[in-house]
């Protein structure tokens, strides 16, 4: 879709031009309150980094330390955004190859203590942690949470079409750069749960005590605490120090992809106008504003333990991102029935993907379903808790209320396939595209960066 037609904030505007447009507006809130609340998420992740080292410094201190630094960045400092989100960026890719090499080597016996262990834990306790029951309930229960957890991590492809609008050559560049994503990402995940498997046993009594009780230090990863156990000095804390830098660009980043979010459904006439008003450096002010009061929500842990501040977000943040995809996939099925019924022929598309419309329609359910499932361990015996109920479901239930109210309110109606609008905007697409001269790398470091992430 956004091959076809490159907007921006796309799978928001697609959702009311395809299908409704209340349904555009559920959605373009659902992604602001998603994008928003990853900001309390990722500074109080910041705050259990920081523990790593010491927790002299007061929770509160280190939440307001990093409210006003993401003040300053996006209020004052915005034009420096883009290029240092690009070495951040940088960093990670490098961060992820370095410790998937570091796990080959000193699974091979290159540590301190000589110790070849391989694949040990596979077998001893083994791959499966049981959870809740035993047996092979229990560890299809693990199999399952970790399968929740994984809902957290899939956004990223989704992000790159908020900027079709203002890509350079948008239908050459966004097929390689979906897909340059998605493998990659791929890689880099299943690559990283094999490392953390072959470093660090599930039942590892630090690893699941700091988790559990929000300890200093909980926020070591495995990859920390199997470089402490082996005794290597000096490279913990160099990654203790990439992974709180990591979390606090992410943070900077939703911070600026949720204000424009709720910039774009202003001057949609989707939200109060008021959120229109911009300063003189272009930040749209007010927008800033109400994304930095609900990063708020990180003093939280203040009265509650970091690790379970982090669950509260984890599960809205989940719940809010599996409907995001939902919204995308059933849009994609109303724009191929529109396509149908316009007579305009699937391989006239820039780009198309493989197996539609069952991919879709598997996605589709698959998405639902686990928004539904996310928070199903608040329903077992002696679980029952009323916070973490609350931040699984409230976006399940926000969602079509917001929906609802926007259609009654304002009478809209749900788009017949044959009166879906398909072609404003699609001339000037087109005309770009016909008077478009590419440029070449003009370096190997651009040469490098465009293969890395494109």
């Amino acid at each position: 879709m956004v091959t076809y037609l490159p907007i921006s904030s796309p799978f928001i505007r697609f959702a009311g031009r395809y299908v409704d447009e209340a349904f555009g507006v559920a959605a373009g809130y659902n992604f602001f309150i998603f994008e928003a609340a990853l900001v309390p998420f990722e500074i109080t992740a910041c705050n259990m980094i920081i523990n790593y080292w010491s927790d002299v410094i007061p929770v509160s201190g280190v939440i307001v330390i990093v409210l006003v630094l993401y003040i300053l960045l996006n209020v004052f400092a915005v034009q420096w955004y883009g290029e240092s989100e690009f070495w951040l960026a940088l960093s990670k890719v490098l961060l992820s190859i370095g410790l998937i090499i570091f796990t080959f080597i000193v699974m091979l016996g290159g540590n301190p203590k000589g110790d070849r262990f391989g694949f040990r834990y596979w077998n001893e306790p083994g791959a499966f942690a049981e959870y809740y029951k035993t047996g092979d309930l229990g560890r299809w229960l693990g199999f399952l949470a970790c399968l929740i957890q994984a809902s957290f991590t899939i956004a990223g492809p989704d992000y790159v079409s908020m900027a079709a609008g203002e890509a350079v050559n948008p239908r050459g560049v966004l097929p390689r750069t979906y897909n340059g994503i998605f493998y990659r990402l791929t890689a880099f995940f299943i690559l990283g749960v094999l490392c953390i498997g072959i470093l660090v046993p599930y039942n590892d009594p630090t690893m699941a005590e700091a988790f559990a009780k929000g300890l200093p230090g909980a926020a070591a990863s495995p990859y920390v605490i199997a470089m402490d156990r082996l005794g290597i000095p000096i490279l913990p804390h160099i990654v203790n120090a990439m992974i709180l830098l990591a979390a606090f660009s992410a943070g900077n980043s939703y911070v600026y992809c949720a204000s424009r979010s709720l910039y774009g459904l202003a001057l949609d006439g989707k939200a109060p106008r008021l959120f229109t008003k911009c300063t003189k450096r272009g930040v749209p002010i007010y927008c800033v504003s109400v994304v930095m009061l609900i990063a708020l929500l990180a003093f939280l842990q203040v009265s509650n333990s970091a690790s379970v501040v982090l669950d509260w977000f984890v599960n809205l943040v989940t719940a809010s991102q599996l409907i995001n995809f939902s919204v995308i996939t059933f849009t994609y099925t109303r724009f191929r029935k529109a396509m149908i019924a316009q007579g305009i022929p699937r391989e006239s598309l820039p780009y198309k993907s493989c197996w539609q419309p069952y991919t879709a329609y598997v996605a589709l359910v698959c998405t639902t379903v686990m928004a539904f499932v996310g928070g199903y361990t608040v329903f077992l015996p002696g679980n029952w808790d009323i916070p973490t109920f609350l931040f699984s479901y409230t976006m399940i239930g926000v969602f079509p209320v917001l929906y609802c109210c926007w259609k009654i309110v304002n009478r809209t109606k749900t788009k017949k396939p044959e009166e879906v609008d398909l072609v404003t905007g699609l001339a000037e697409i087109e005309e770009y595209e016909r008077n478009y001269i590419p440029d070449k790398p003009s370096n190997a470091l651009s040469r490098f960066a465009d293969w890395l992430f494109a």
